[in-house]
């Protein structure tokens, strides 16, 4: 019977193909109390667990195929940085040493008591970062009791297709489709040897491991389809709809004919976008825009060059600093990855963003601020200025960095002038300690983010400071519209259209014209295709998204014309619920 399991929609396309299902590899854990001379083995126990599953995580790393996506590499980094980090391992002593725990049954709590501070960061790609912390505590336990890990199932052998596999193309072994609760980085390296049309797992949000790396892979993926690997049986027919977010389990023959029709249109669709990469973004009426690339690690900046980007409009940098808790990056090692960055984008601009964490995402727990409202405290520019030497220190960085191309410096969260003094103060210092030293820096473009309401209406003081700006419309839409998005009860409220975010985004793009200067967004409506000609109504010139995101929005450039779709933006502002003009 035909069934379907609605998920989140993280990577586009059709998958169409037999289930193949990876159970969950969740160890069982033993609690007990040990005498106070088992002390010392027990931690030895978990040293050891520890230390295998980096070694395990290294030669995977060597043994990388030259295709993997560089996403896998980096999260395969983050994986090693978690099992070094010093609040969990000084945890896990904690419970053993002053409650007399077993080795298990302190790892276990110890990732209890991390998961909760995960739990309530308000940045949905680092509150997803707990699967990755789990998944580095089951390997332990495995490692620690002698499990294996789980590997790759075997690819069934060709066998005489149904009336349903003759829908697909006959010349090809049928596809098979991953099916799991979780998959960390290493499975997914190790699956990715049998090669899969695409994901299905039950947990995970739209920046979970897999969603990156699906996305890096352009294969269709769905996460948050809860119970899936439940309810799916091994060798199910499935379709994964990239699209709308949603498995079909078990499809008739008419649902397969249907999808398998519009799968066809999507391969035809990718090869006609791939012919746009070097063709320059323009509209129908003669405006140029500029498509740049969101990177999160140095290495991403070759998938941005390969998607065509014209640069990098946002370089996260907090991956850097994440699983460093008490111990983080210094100048030399931030500047080598910055360098990274720049060189890798061949020449084109970088905007990197300065440290964009505090509060609800606390580097260590002498940093953590248990208020009320985390998204409202201290937090981006705020922590930075509140730790001069981290914030100086990654300046300079950022400066060395620029002699080896175009950087530009972002600024997050500015929301006053009093910030926006110290934060230029801070640069000139930076500035200053790299010239008493005698250290080569060259120049960068300053930028502030358009975050906050407040920053929006002080646009214009705003832009006698700064070279440019950003507006990131994640946060702007939440702090506008006084709504969490993580919060599940209230996420429907979430709107991007609400005609008070398109007011201050289209005030924030005129008065960047008027002054000469450049403006981008960089947030998810970048992205997001159905946005384009409203964004492009306003006036954005600059939009700033996944690299996987740019030959689509690039298309629906070319095929826009801005003096058609500003009077229309103008009645969507306004609050009027008007009909797009046809696009070419």
């Amino acid at each position: 019977m035909t069934f379907s399991i609605p998920g989140l929609a993280v990577a586009r396309g059709i998958a169409i193909g037999r289930a193949v299902l990876v159970g969950s590899s969740r160890v069982d854990v033993a609690h007990y109390f040990i005498e106070p001379h088992q002390i010392a083995s027990e931690i030895d126990r978990v040293r050891h667990g520890r230390n295998a599953v980096v070694e395990e995580l290294q030669r995977l790393q060597g043994e990388m195929p030259t295709d993997a996506p560089h996403e896998l590499a980096a999260l395969l980094d983050v994986h090693l940085m978690l099992l070094q980090d010093e609040m969990l391992t000084s945890g896990v002593k904690h419970w053993i040493t002053e409650r007399l725990y077993n080795a298990e049954w302190a790892l276990t709590t110890q990732l209890e008591v991390i998961g909760r501070q995960f739990d309530e960061m308000e940045d949905e790609y680092l509150r997803e970062r707990k699967a990755d912390l789990e998944q580095v505590v089951d390997r332990i336990l495995r490692h620690m009791k002698g499990v294996p890990a789980p590997v790759a199932p075997p690819v069934a052998s060709p066998r005489r297709k149904t009336q349903q596999d003759l829908l697909l193309d006959d010349t090809v072994d049928v596809p098979l489709v991953l099916v799991a609760h979780d998959l960390s980085p290493a499975d997914m390296l190790q699956f990715k040897k049998s090669v899969f049309a695409g994901f299905v797992t039950d947990v995970g949000g739209k920046t979970s491991h897999t969603a990156i790396v699906a996305r890096s892979m352009d294969i269709p993926a769905v996460v948050g389809a809860r119970a899936a690997s439940q309810l799916v049986r091994q060798d199910d027919w499935v379709i994964i709809d990239g699209d709308a977010g949603v498995m079909i389990v078990d499809p008739s023959a008419i649902i397969l004919a249907e999808y398998g029709f519009r799968q066809r249109q999507i391969e035809l669709e990718r090869e006609r976008l791939a012919r746009l990469r070097h063709t320059p973004a323009v509209t129908l009426d003669g405006c140029h825009v500029d498509l740049l690339a969101n990177i999160e690690m140095p290495g991403d900046a070759a998938a941005a060059v390969a998607a065509g980007a014209v640069g990098v409009g946002l370089f996260r940098t907090e991956f850097l600093f994440m699983g460093r808790m008490g111990n983080l990056p210094d100048e030399e090692e931030q500047y080598r990855a910055y360098r990274e960055a720049v060189e890798g984008m061949q020449g084109l601009p970088v905007t990197i963003r300065t440290l964009d964490i505090g509060a609800d995402k606390p580097l260590d727990k002498q940093h953590r601020d248990d208020s009320l409202n985390p998204a409202l405290g201290l937090r981006a520019i705020r922590w930075s200025l509140a730790d001069p030497a981290m914030f100086r220190t990654q300046l300079r960085a950022l400066m060395r960095a620029a002699v080896h191309g175009q950087v530009n410096v972002l600024f997050p969260m500015l929301t006053h002038p009093r910030e926006i003094a110290q934060t230029l103060a801070q640069v000139r210092l930076a500035r200053a300690e790299l010239d008493a030293r005698g250290v080569l820096h060259g120049p960068t473009r300053l930028g502030a983010m358009i975050e906050v309401p407040a920053a929006a209406l002080m646009v214009r003081h705003f832009l006698r400071h700064f070279d440019f700006l950003s507006i990131g419309t994640n946060d702007l839409i939440q702090y506008t519209l006084a709504i969490d998005r993580a919060d599940e009860s209230v996420a429907h409220l979430y709107d991007p259209m609400h005609p008070a975010v398109l007011r201050l985004v289209s005030e924030v793009i005129a008065e960047c014209r008027l002054q000469g200067k450049s403006v981008s967004v960089c947030g998810e409506t970048a992205g997001d295709v159905s946005m384009t000609r409203l964004l492009l109504g306003l006036g954005l010139k600059s939009f700033s998204m996944h690299p996987a995101q740019i030959l689509t929005i690039k298309q629906e450039v070319l095929r826009s014309d801005t003096r058609k779709l500003a009077p229309w933006a103008q009645q969507m502002i306004d609050g009027e619920d008007a009909a797009p003009p046809q696009a070419a």
